[in-house]
């Protein structure tokens, strides 16, 4: 029997009935392994105590009378009561109700958001449906600009407008040397004018040489 119930001269020994008795709450005392004395198997459950953790119980079952242990072992409530002022459970049941409180802040306050994410939600179907939409648009016609501005200051876009105005110099100086010769301007206008045609002629004809030789 415990040593821990009294010292050796005043230990009172349980009635015989004590030692076979269940150490089980009744609830699962039909499932319990058997005695010491009993001829039928005794399969082997594992352990999920831990040494500290058999060591409280210990102490705490210690001190008590052998009519306070057979009240355990036949008294439920007696049973639970013991079972919940065990510090290993009070650790675990003080975790649970914190999990629980934070579960229950955590949705509290998802419910109250969830207005605020439905108007935020309203509010991008409307930008998408109306404000993206124009910008869209927008970007659409500055992208159709930018590419008007490229192509017309492109390399062959300005060659091919420099050969324009070289064929419009060369109907001028054309029509120039007809006036003159129908009379229709006197020399020195002619002269005058002929000269300034031919040289803007020469100047964009050196320039679109470079350009198709760089």
């Amino acid at each position: 029997m415990f040593k821990f119930w009294g010292s050796q001269e005043e230990q009172v020994r349980p009635p015989q009935d004590v030692i076979t008795q269940s150490w089980y709450p009744p609830s699962v005392s039909s499932s319990r392994p058997g005695t010491p004395g009993s001829t039928s198997s005794r399969p082997q459950s594992p352990s999920h105590v831990s040494p500290s953790e058999a060591a409280g119980i210990i102490s705490a079952l210690k001190d008590k009378s052998v009519d306070e242990l057979r009240k355990l072992l036949s008294d439920k409530d007696a049973y639970n009561q013991f079972l919940l002022s065990l510090d290993q459970i009070k650790i675990q049941n003080n975790l649970r109700d914190e999990l629980r409180e934070e579960t229950l802040q955590l949705a509290s306050e998802n419910m109250e958001k969830e207005p605020r994410i439905m108007e935020l939600r309203n509010q991008c179907r409307i930008i998408r449906t109306t404000e993206l939409a124009a910008a869209e648009e927008k970007l659409n016609e500055l992208d159709r600009k930018k590419k008007e501005i490229l192509n017309h200051c492109s390399p062959a876009s300005l060659i091919r407008r420099l050969q324009e105005r070289m064929k419009e110099t060369e109907e001028e100086s054309d029509n120039l040397h007809r006036q003159l010769l129908d009379r229709e301007i006197d020399l020195g206008s002619f002269t005058h004018k002929y000269k300034k045609l031919r040289m803007d002629y020469l100047r964009r004809a050196l320039i679109q040489l470079s350009a198709t030789t760089t």
